[in-house]
């Protein structure tokens, strides 16, 4: 099975175009067509639904995705292994939380850019359960989650932090000012959070929730941006990574509430069990450590 021909099939399954991989992999859009129809044909499968402006995955091709990716993988190490002297390489498809990816990472993809120039990072946006079954299932070789649990089925990972949770609202919110905050306090208001999936945010809900009583009210936004412009305007609370706000507490635009959450929660990298770390994976690894203890001194 030849890796040029993985690797285009690949390209297009993430890129949704053949013109857009082609741009990506430097090669004619015709030369990237017939790779991948080269790997169909040897295979006995269409890997691709062709669509009129646009292809998806077959449901062949979303099997064989996962493999392809761990053909690559393998390859790749298989070589740098042989000549370890040689320069890092190859891609990496890492799945993150908007709140990490902002926040927390990108002094990291800087430090990856300038050290390890040939990593390419293919950063996938997505909430915590999306990246960990992403990352077991093999679509993601790796993602940044913020977890409860520092031990999570079919993943081992590397735990960078305890990552501290604030509960905030505008400066003219009822509850600033107010001491020893409780449920039933918070149940009053509304709640501003990120969607479901987000582990922090479940936590946080699963609290607020009381069988058989009223659905507190709940306005879900896609970004920590819009959370923190909504709650700043007055239209809620929201529990945040503090990371995420500290611009906006010392610029008065949030305010922190006196309410604690009574669970921790961990940003961590993660990757398939028992899988062996590529060298360029473990790389990312380094630096994200040194990266966020450096935050945190």
């Amino acid at each position: 099975m030849d890796t040029r021909h993985l690797r285009a099939f690949v390209t297009v399954a993430e890129k949704g175009n053949f013109t857009r991989a082609a741009i990506d992999l430097a090669f004619a859009q015709s030369t990237v067509t017939a790779q991948v129809q080269s790997l169909e044909r040897e295979i006995g499968v269409d890997l691709f639904d062709r669509l009129p402006n646009t292809v998806r995955l077959s449901s062949a091709g979303e099997r064989f995705l996962p493999y392809a990716r761990k053909i690559l993988g393998l390859t790749l190490e298989a070589r740098q292994v042989s000549n370890p002297g040689e320069d890092l390489s190859g891609t990496l498809v890492i799945g993150a939380m908007e709140s990490i990816t902002s926040y927390r990472l990108l002094p990291v993809f800087e430090f990856m850019h300038l050290r390890h120039p040939g990593v390419r990072l293919s950063m996938r946006p997505s909430l915590c359960l999306e990246t960990e079954e992403a990352v077991r299932s093999g679509s993601f070789d790796a993602g940044f989650v913020v977890d409860a649990r520092t031990s999570i089925p079919g993943l081992d990972g590397e735990v960078l932090c305890e990552e501290p949770l604030v509960l905030v609202a505008s400066p003219t919110h009822k509850l600033v000012g107010e001491s020893d905050l409780d449920l039933s306090q918070l149940r009053q208001c509304r709640v501003v959070s990120t969607e479901p999936g987000c582990t922090y945010r479940d936590s946080f809900e699963q609290l607020l929730r009381m069988p058989g009583a009223e659905q507190f009210p709940l306005l879900e936004l896609g970004t920590i941006d819009a959370i923190k412009r909504s709650v700043g305007s007055g239209l809620g609370i929201a529990l945040l990574p503090r990371v995420a706000i500290t611009t906006d507490l010392d610029a008065g635009n949030l305010v922190c509430l006196d309410w604690q959450p009574p669970f921790t929660v961990y940003t961590q990298l993660v990757w398939r069990r028992g899988q062996r770390l590529l060298p360029a994976l473990a790389a990312v690894r380094d630096a994200a450590c040194r990266v966020i203890a450096e935050q945190n001194a």
